[in-house]
């Protein structure tokens, strides 16, 4: 099956992208990557008027990493630069530890940071990690630009808070204090598939090695990235040793209630969703274990 015909605009200036936006509205997509929306339109499960290319507006594109040791990522960054950048992994080391799980290389060559985050499914590995990430999603529209947490930008499948004109223009990554530690893990069929499930984590060890705060993501477990609750809420103020996993992993699946679906049952789900936060959490809890600073 073919697309369906549509217009093509290829604007310049992100002004002329968010113009051609608020003009066409719901008859409009918008163009990153296209690893996501060139699929949807050949099978016409959506069948836009025109398409709004973003790849030629100035600006989006730039990766920065900020003298405090924040970073600052245009929507338009190639998930491949993501994973390449050795000043990014020195930064935010779960972006760069979660990356290679994203799809296939090839997928990675074109799919961008917007385009995921924007796309908002619930098995992929970037909105999860900017959940974790405690991220800042800039959005601009005619009435100017705004700026959403991560955990407040998804709302459900396929679901977040763009409002139709409006476009996602950047993330912030806050920088990591001294003594973060991060663990990310997935388990899909094959190496590059959806994931079944997935975790992505944060640690803070204090000086006297305890746990001071803790976000724990499960992605692929419903219809948007969820935090962990019980387990962040049990794993503050005790030592951070890495049995401190085994005790806590259980409590993954409070309140958790995953679909069944032709890859995996609920219950495998919870399953995946206990051990995945027992191996991650030893791996970010062991002695030596990596903190991630940014300088």
């Amino acid at each position: 099956m073919k697309a369906a015909a549509f217009d093509y605009l290829a604007p310049r200036s992100l002004d002329e992208a968010v113009e051609a936006l608020s003009k066409h509205g719901d008859d409009a997509k918008l163009l990153a990557g296209g690893q996501s929306l060139a699929p949807v339109l050949a099978l016409r499960l959506a069948s836009p008027t025109i398409l709004i290319d973003l790849n030629r507006v100035e600006g989006l594109g730039g990766l920065e990493i900020e003298a405090d040791g924040s970073v600052l990522a245009g929507a338009m960054v190639r998930s491949r630069t993501l994973e390449r950048s050795p000043e990014l992994a020195r930064a935010q080391p779960l972006i760069h530890a979660a990356m290679p799980w994203v799809a296939h290389v090839q997928i990675r060559n074109r799919g961008t940071l917007g385009g995921s985050l924007s796309h908002a499914d619930p098995s992929a590995e970037l909105p999860a990690v900017a959940v974790a990430c405690g991220a800042t999603l800039r959005l601009q529209g005619p009435s100017g630009r705004r700026e959403v947490p991560a955990g407040s930008f998804f709302k459900g499948l396929f679901t977040t808070a763009l409002a139709s004109d409006e476009i996602l223009v950047g993330v912030r990554f806050p920088a990591c204090p001294a003594g973060r530690r991060h663990g990310f893990a997935e388990i899909a069929r094959r190496h590059g598939d959806y994931a079944m499930l997935g975790v992505a984590l944060s640690v803070d060890v204090d000086a006297a090695a305890r746990v001071s705060a803790a976000t724990v993501v499960l992605f692929g477990a419903a219809d948007l990235p969820i935090r962990a609750h019980a387990v962040e809420a049990a794993l503050i103020g005790e030592p951070a040793v890495p049995g401190l996993a085994e005790q806590v992993a259980p409590l993954a699946t409070d309140g958790l209630e995953p679909r069944s679906d032709h890859q995996a049952s609920a219950e495998y789900r919870r399953e995946l969703a206990r051990v995945l936060v027992r191996r991650t959490l030893a791996t970010a809890l062991a002695p030596g274990a990596a903190s991630g600073v940014a300088r």
